[in-house]
């Protein structure tokens, strides 16, 4: 009988067994005259000393406002110093921080803060073409003639207090810098016997996840969840106190605030944000400027490094490890990463919100075949399986839906316990969805969603083995492949092409590449030159935009399977 598609990641180094707060507390006495922080955009360097007098203020503010443990705080704001400081301090308060896509404009702010009932909101005035101050107002223009954190909103009835960041003042708001004010002596006292009571498997963070049907649904997730993951993916890229981490992801993503920030502080390591947002330059000079030695990204983050006009003046020789991840990882984009970027050790990690994220990651010591074409291995103290569409675990190398179990998964869906169940089932298994294949030496390959298969005259067609392929061509930068509609095969494949600059190339050319080097069925019936996917702002492609774009263009209409 063959093995079947179950693994463990066994490890020999224990789960942490802390709240986030006490962690906090003992990393910054141990690492005290080490450089904490780093935000560029901001002129700000901390030491982890100074980081924890700012957190404990901060810590004491917010309580000092009548917060209580298991209270909901939003958070809503693009990377800045303030987000950290909030990231910590919620945590040493009990308070649960609750995370805001930048975004999100007034109808998704308004479901947010409702669904979860905060008590407060930090905000920042604006970003990019978002003013945030304006829709806050909007949603609530009692703000304009209430007393500071008293505020009695109709359209949001559970909040009472905004926060806002910046000089400037606000009516009706608290301003972020008036809580930063030195603690007295009996204020940390009781912030220090509060954090000897908090437990570790109590809420501290939810994070609303990017459902393409519906409205998104906040994963709760405990200090065991989040500190244990940023452990432990900070081991398998073998950070070490010193080291610096350039951080361009979006803080209000598990791929900031806990790969990058915990990460860090569970490993004495430096968190440099280069801005405000992702910009390719200002990774390029962080990381040349801060002598980084790990950089973070999703695919089309290093894709606009490698390809910056000016990327060749840039010494990234500091530059050793880091984490692609976020969205499949093109094979040749890792391997330009690895060669051009210096990144010899850099690793891929898989998982989702709900998991902490990561599940799987690859090691630096895997042989780069193996690093560049799988997700690598299962985290450690996490079970992974494969099942079928009858839920049994199927042989090692068969595609089926991927489970896990561990310490990782999230506490549940907030105030949702059906969709909670559906994600979650008895055994405590989460299913994500996510079609995968564990060969015989426990690598994983994800080969797409369960709703991104396609089924083309009863043929299962997935749409990664082809976006691999079309990756070699030398004209094209980007590609992403989906199904359509088809009242003779049900379904027939279509591929949005970004060429790179300077090139021209057309639908013949690309049907010639494919011509007898992948079956007639996978070639791509419809193709598409575009200048850019629809995406998340972490990067992640919607290809169920990518689908309704062209049914609308195609003229389709949902047909019957053939």
């Amino acid at each position: 009988m063959s093995e079947l598609s179950y693994v463990h990641g066994a490890s020999d180094k224990p789960l942490i067994g802390q709240t986030i707060g006490r962690y906090f507390d003992d990393a910054c006495a141990r690492h005290g005259q080490r450089e904490a922080l780093v935000v560029r955009h901001q002129g700000v360097r901390l030491s982890y000393a100074e980081l924890r007098l700012k957190v404990d203020s901060l810590a004491c503010g917010l309580r000092r406002l009548g917060l209580v443990p298991g209270d909901r705080v939003g958070m809503w704001s693009q990377n800045r110093l303030e987000w950290t400081l909030t990231q910590f301090a919620t945590a040493k308060a009990g308070l649960v921080l609750v995370n805001i896509n930048p975004a999100y404009r007034r109808s998704e702010l308004e479901y947010a803060l409702n669904k979860v009932g905060c008590r407060a909101l930090v905000l920042s005035p604006s970003f990019k073409s978002s003013d945030y101050l304006a829709m806050i107002s909007d949603l609530a223009p009692e703000l304009g003639h209430c007393e500071a954190g008293l505020l009695r909103a109709h359209r949001l009835p559970s909040l009472e207090m905004v926060i806002r960041m910046g000089g400037e003042r606000t009516p009706g708001m608290l301003n972020f810098d008036d809580l930063l004010r030195p603690p007295t002596r009996d204020e940390l006292g009781e912030l220090e016997l509060l954090g000897e009571a908090l437990q570790f498997d109590e809420p501290i963070n939810i994070q609303f996840t990017s459902g393409t049907t519906g409205n998104p649904k906040g994963a709760t997730l405990s200090h065991h969840n989040i500190l244990n993951n940023g452990f432990f993916v900070g081991e398998a890229i073998r950070l070490v106190p010193g080291d610096r981490v350039c951080i361009p992801v979006p803080l209000y993503h598990c791929f900031g605030m806990v790969m990058g920030n915990l990460g860090c502080l569970t490993h004495g390591a430096t968190m440099v944000y280069p801005a405000e947002a992702f910009e390719p330059l200002a990774v390029l000079q962080t990381v040349a400027e801060e002598k980084c030695s790990a950089s973070y990204g999703v695919p089309t983050m290093f894709f606009a490094q490698l390809d910056h006009p000016d990327f060749a003046g840039f010494d990234l020789s500091s530059l050793r490890t880091g984490i692609m991840a976020g969205s499949p990882c093109p094979i040749e984009v890792m391997k330009r990463v690895i060669d051009r970027m210096n990144m010899t050790e850099v690793t891929i990690a898989y998982g989702m919100t709900e998991t902490s994220p990561v599940s799987f990651q690859s090691g630096t010591d895997d042989p780069i075949e193996r690093r560049v074409s799988t997700v690598g291995r299962a985290q450690p103290h996490c079970e992974v399986k494969i099942i079928d569409n009858e839920g049994r675990i199927v042989p090692r190398g068969t595609p089926g839906e991927l489970c896990t179990r561990g310490y990782s998964v999230m506490l549940g869906y907030w105030g949702d316990e059906a969709k909670t169940a559906e994600a979650i089932d008895r055994a405590g298994w989460m299913h994500t969805g996510d079609i995968a294949i564990i060969d015989d030496e426990g690598f994983c390959n994800i080969v797409g969603r369960i709703k991104d298969m396609v089924i083309r005259g009863g043929e299962n067609i997935y749409p990664r083995e082809i976006e691999e392929f079309l990756y070699r061509h030398p004209k094209i930068l980007d590609v992403q492949v989906v199904g359509v509609p088809d009242k003779k095969y049900g379904e027939e494949l279509c591929a949005w092409i970004i060429v790179r600059e300077g090139e021209r190339l057309s639908e013949d050319e690309v049907r010639t590449f494919c011509q007898g080097q992948i079956a007639h069925y996978k070639i791509p019936r419809y193709i598409s030159f575009v200048d850019s996917f629809p995406m998340t702002v972490t990067g992640k492609i919607q290809k169920f935009q990518i689908r309704e774009k062209m049914k609308q263009t195609l003229g389709l209409e949902d047909a019957a399977t053939a």
